[in-house]
């Protein structure tokens, strides 16, 4: 995606001086450090920052607007019959864009001026800005209900695969373990003769999952979603464990198991009693590690920590307890909404305390945090 974002802004500057705007030298360079100060899915001022380090005259700066909004736009489907079409490109920029799907000639030839390109050029579609790429950066806690619609549906198309594990039960196969059991059976034909030696190997399982999700008061902006991305990743996997906690640990893990999350939700607020309440995150930790740390940390799972990390417990029990939890899980990764926003940092006592024990440190703040969870998730090692 970025390689051709910046193959477009270089088709961009050429299209301005092939128009008659005089872009300045080194102008492209300027603009891509212009760009990393700027909110790219702002088109306002990813257009001002452009401005100001490509043209020099004030007389282009009309019709570099005109320009600048017919190239970085959202494209309508080229099925449509009627509708703004994409901009012509110049014959002599072709080599450097990417086809995506030709354009009806429709009404093409009426956005652009007699002057500037050629009457025979053909219609080219080039993927500039993109409406979804600004959707998938967008803050949770700003969601609006089609906002969650559309983010439910992305979340169950992720593929959350963790990988495989080496249980210690075996099966037949071909492997280096000679299967005793088997072994007299088979030769039993030759009279007692060794003649076969049949194999066994470990057998591989899912790995699973287990989900700590923080529901305390700071947490409310971004609790719905963050259950939804719950209820997205149990509903792929059946080997999943799900806890919520504020000042105590809920397991909700069988609420989850319906199909339906409008359904699931009211059943694990109506379960949890300090629901927005307050956070102690190492007492909650304290009571998974002795209540149910046996029951389901087998087969080594990936636990998944989801919390801002504002704490009203002792930072000591936060910190002892998520190096035990650490200890008994293949992978603990802490998932915290905060990350990106601007000015965070991880300062809370509580989050200084714990962190050295964190194996992974990431955000959930976005569908594209997400987008990378799973990424991570599904390359996760043999080891630590």
């Amino acid at each position: 995606m970025a390689e051709r974002f910046l193959s477009n802004l270089l088709i961009f500057s050429r299209t301005l001086r092939h128009a008659g705007v005089a872009v300045r030298a080194g102008g492209a360079a300027d603009a891509v450090r212009a760009l990393e100060c700027v909110d790219i899915g702002q088109k306002a001022d990813v257009r001002d920052a452009l401005r100001t380090v490509l043209i020099y005259r004030h007389e282009d700066r009309a019709l570099f607007d005109l320009l600048f909004e017919r190239f970085w736009r959202v494209w309508p489907d080229p099925s449509r019959r009627r509708g703004p079409q994409p901009m012509q490109v110049p014959r002599k920029l072709r080599s450097s864009v990417r086809l995506l799907a030709p354009a009806t000639a429709g009404d093409a030839h009426e956005d652009r001026g007699p002057d500037q390109f050629n009457q025979d050029d053909a219609p080219l579609a080039i993927q500039t800005y993109s409406a979804d790429e600004a959707w998938r950066h967008k803050d949770f806690a700003t969601f609006t209900s089609g906002d969650i619609a559309r983010a439910t549906k992305a979340m169950s198309q992720l593929v959350w695969d963790p990988g495989q594990l080496t249980t210690r039960r075996w099966r037949s196969g071909h492997g280096h373990a000679v299967d005793v059991r088997r072994l007299l059976r088979v030769n039993s034909r030759f009279g007692g003769d060794l003649m076969i030696l049949p194999r066994r190997r470990r057998r591989t399982a899912p790995r699973p999952l287990i989900l700590l999700c923080d529901i305390s008061g700071s947490m409310e902006p971004y609790t719905r979603m963050l259950l939804l991305f719950a209820h997205a990743m149990a509903a792929r996997s059946r080997r999943i464990e799900v806890f919520v906690f504020a000042t105590r640990l809920t397991r909700v893990t069988r609420h989850f198991k319906n199909r339906r999350a409008d359904q699931a939700f009211p059943r694990v607020q109506s379960a949890v009693r300090d629901w927005s309440g307050g956070t102690r995150i190492g007492e909650a930790i304290h009571a998974f590690n002795v209540h149910w740390a046996r029951r389901v940390l087998r087969r080594r799972p990936v636990a998944l920590l989801i919390s801002d990390g504002w704490d009203l417990g002792d930072p000591a029990l936060l910190g002892r307890e998520v190096a035990r939890l650490q200890r008994s899980v293949r992978r603990l990764i802490w998932l915290n909404p905060l990350i990106g926003s601007e000015g965070y940092e991880p300062l809370t006592r509580g989050l200084q305390a714990a962190l050295p024990f964190v194996d992974e440190f990431l955000s959930v703040r976005n569908m594209a945090s997400l987008e990378v969870l799973a990424a991570r998730l599904n390359t996760v090692a043999e080891s630590r």
